[in-house]
């Protein structure tokens, strides 16, 4: 591989036409600098200069060459100092995985925004992931931050965590449902209706989980209908369909023909977690992670 303190030479010989001045230039002796222009040219197998005893010019393969070595500089010089600013957070680019329930909830939308005003120049990319995918991506590097719906285990020796959100539920129930009249309501009243369950796709436990929230809360479901995402789940609301259970963060997304009610017996929420890889020690991501943590966890 070429060395770049031999084509800083030669731009500098290059743009002198003189070795002695370039020398001078570049506060060395001028036999070295001849050594490394020689040997430059020997690795290339190029004759870049044309020498007489008064000045030396660049060839034609020299002055092709020097545009090229030019542009490799500016790029090199480049870099450094992206390096430098990514040393002190400044800059450069964070790699976010992140499941819907993030961005539908606000909190991923939320930290961005904070992150643009705090860092307006920070390259960001999204990748849409289950859970899994994401961690296995923060363990190949590939991610510096994961949104997932569990958190990993606690002896686990490569990752850390955070939750950035749990967020109780509201029943949502269709205007024209005769509980929807009805400003409080108890697990009684919701037996024998029909429900529209949320089935994570990358959750297998997910309807066994609600169904169990419910019956601990004092009533069985009778499930109905199933729904891929909870905002399809409100369409179907919205339909006259049947009841279902939302984020409290979601109460905004909520369709005309829809009425949201508070459940305060009722201990079932959604959470979110923020995990990173514990050698990521790039000042960025520890910014990201104090931003996402300065975020609401609860609703």
């Amino acid at each position: 591989m070429i060395d770049l303190r031999q084509l800083k030479y030669f731009v500098a010989v290059a743009e002198e036409e003189h070795v002695g001045r370039a020398a001078e230039r570049l506060h060395i002796s001028q036999s070295p600098l001849s050594r490394q222009i020689s040997q430059l040219e020997e690795r290339l197998g190029l004759m870049l200069f044309e020498r007489n005893q008064q000045r030396i010019r660049l060839t034609a393969d020299g002055q092709t060459f020097l545009a090229e070595t030019r542009a490799l500089l500016t790029h090199a010089n480049r870099l450094e100092s992206l390096g430098r600013r990514l040393g002190r957070g400044e800059d450069g680019g964070l790699c976010i995985g992140y499941i819907e329930n993030a961005m539908h909830s606000g909190v991923l939308s939320n930290a961005l925004r904070a992150l643009r005003v705090s860092r307006p120049d920070v390259h960001i990319v999204l990748y849409s992931q289950p859970s899994s995918m994401q961690l296995e991506g923060l363990r190949q590097r590939s991610l510096d931050v994961a949104l997932v719906n569990t958190a990993p285990d606690r002896d686990d020796q490569d990752l850390d965590y955070t939750q950035v959100l749990d967020d109780r539920m509201l029943l949502a129930l269709p205007q024209t449902h005769p509980l929807a009249e009805r400003e409080t309501l108890q697990p009684a009243d919701l037996t024998d209706q029909a429900w529209i369950s949320v089935i994570h796709k990358e959750d297998a436990h997910s309807r066994d989980d609600f169904v169990a929230a419910c019956v601990k809360a004092g009533f069985d479901p009778d499930i109905r209908l199933e729904a891929g995402e909870p905002l399809t789940a409100l369409g179907l609301v919205a339909a006259g369909l049947g009841m279902t259970l939302i984020q409290h963060s979601l109460r905004h997304n909520a369709p005309q023909g829809v009425v949201l009610r508070e459940l305060p017996w009722m201990q079932y929420t959604t959470q979110l977690w923020a995990v990173w890889h514990k050698a990521n020690l790039r000042p960025l991501v520890t910014h990201f992670r104090e931003v996402m943590s300065a975020g609401p966890a609860c609703h």
